[in-house]
């Protein structure tokens, strides 16, 4: 089993950034993939972004594109979410979540696909 808890989220206005994180704890392989969701209140859950924790490869869903960065620290235990130019429409709660295996390469943002979940931090974007 993993657990995965997230941090770092806040209020901050339109072209800030926020720096969330991702620690896992629990026995976690190479050949997992890491990701990043969020949900506004009333949508559904989308995917934002995601890693393969081994190989390093990124994806990212086409409205944060250049703006948000995922990655992980050298001991792979610890994914971050760099989020900047955020906009009013990037509010949401953010999950980590993690993978039995490497990110799908034709959907790697499904949320179907990612078994662990962490419990969301909250991201609010607001002038």
């Amino acid at each position: 089993q993993l657990q995965l808890v997230e941090s770092g989220g806040g209020s901050v206005q339109p072209g800030g950034s926020l720096r969330l994180s991702c620690k896992i704890s629990g026995k976690i392989a190479n050949n997992y993939c890491m990701g990043w969701f969020r949900q506004a209140p009333g949508k559904e859950r989308e995917g934002v972004a995601s890693i393969n924790r081994g190989v390093g490869s990124t994806y990212y869903r086409d409205s944060v594109k250049g703006r948000f960065t995922i990655s992980h620290d050298a001991g792979k235990i610890t994914v971050f979410l760099e989020m900047n130019s955020l906009k009013p429409e990037d509010t949401g709660t953010y999950y980590c979540a993690a993978m039995r295996d490497y990110c799908s390469l034709h959907n790697p943002l499904r949320a179907l696909d990612f078994a662990f979940w962490g419990q969301g931090t909250q991201v609010t974007v607001s002038s």
